[in-house]
């Protein structure tokens, strides 16, 4: 259905594989967007068997839902949730996030005020609040003013943290967000980004369109830096917007120490930079990742099977090389050089 006859301008898409215990948060926060006469809100659930699909027919009536028989992971998901679309823009909200009640509006704000902008990227915060803390003391992390661990709200001193102002590549060709663990208030301003954060950010679906959307043979971790990519190759801007807030309980939705993370990152990171980066990104991720691994073998320092993941996933990435090049070749042609960082 087109916009014209009838379709909502805006879909959010939350995608969702056992997640029934992160939902609720996740979409009242979206029903209650100020904005919330232009969304639709879509969930595409991945096969989920913890009562997901009963949870949402019982108290989302208003919510569609799109299942897959199978875990396509989020880039699947959110191609599987974009195949009958054609309105104004795609919202992406993760399903252990929350978007301020006009952070719908805040976005859309920005990308109908200037027609280059492709994507918009929300500020995305930590979940709670956090403490500093003397180095190394139980449950702390490091962030970038010193050492803190979650404390209660109202705590003396107690600051909130940034997750993301956008995602950015390094010159060894790793993906991070943008002001990660910043105190809020001493992030980055206004302006470009390298990438949007697939944790919470809109998409114009004129510009998803042009650059293919999601690739989901990508299954998670770095597709919305390939999407970037795209985007920028093509001439689309990418727009942090400070004023849409955004709340995530970061990893609450996949374990950072399992091998699953570990095959998709490592394998995903070199995939996504073979096909879009300077080449001299591409030959030092690659022997970043192929450093990473013998270091992990050598030293044993995580559980066997991450360990075989990170062979598998620099094994596969190799192999796949020659078809990766040709997309980067396919790409050029079809949307533009690569971009310099």
């Amino acid at each position: 259905m087109s916009a014209t006859q009838g379709a909502l301008p805006v879909r959010a898409l939350v995608v969702s594989w056992n997640g029934a215990d992160l939902l609720r948060p996740c979409l009242d926060s979206l029903l209650a967007q100020t904005a919330r006469d232009e969304l639709e809100v879509v969930v595409v659930d991945n096969g989920s068997a913890d009562g997901t699909l009963e949870l949402l027919r019982t108290e989302y009536p208003t919510v569609r839902v799109i299942a897959s028989p199978t875990n396509l992971g989020f880039a699947g998901g959110v191609a599987l949730g974009c195949q009958d679309f054609r309105g104004e823009a795609v919202l992406l909200l993760n399903n252990d996030a929350v978007l301020a009640p006009d952070g719908l509006e805040r976005m859309l704000d920005v990308l109908r005020e200037d027609a280059e902008v492709g994507a918009v990227t929300a500020k995305v915060l930590l979940a709670g609040w956090f403490c500093p803390v003397p180095p190394g003391s139980p449950g702390a992390v490091r962030a970038r003013h010193g050492w803190v661990r979650p404390c209660p709200a109202g705590t003396p001193g107690a600051v909130r943290l940034v997750n993301s102002t956008g995602n950015v590549v390094d010159t060894w060709g790793a993906g991070h967000d943008r002001d990660w663990l910043a105190p809020s208030g001493s992030e980055a301003s206004d302006g470009d980004v390298p990438g949007f954060c697939g944790a919470a950010a809109l998409l114009r679906w004129s510009a998803l369109a042009e650059v293919g959307g999601f690739d989901g043979s990508l299954f998670l971790y770095y597709e919305d830096t390939d999407v970037s990519y795209k985007l920028r190759r093509a001439g689309w801007r990418i727009r942090y917007a400070s004023s849409a807030l955004a709340e995530h309980r970061h990893a609450a939705s996949s374990d950072e120490r399992s091998p699953l993370f570990r095959y998709y990152n490592t394998r995903n990171a070199l995939v996504v930079v073979a096909r879009h980066a300077p080449l001299a990104v591409v030959a030092a991720s690659l022997a970043r990742q192929t450093l990473g691994t013998v270091r992990a073998t050598v030293a044993r320092a995580e559980p066997a099977p991450v360990r075989a993941a990170r062979r598998r996933a620099l094994r596969d990435a190799v192999l796949r090389l020659p078809r990766t090049f040709a997309e980067r070749r396919r790409l050029d042609s079809v949307l533009g050089r690569t971009p310099t960082r």
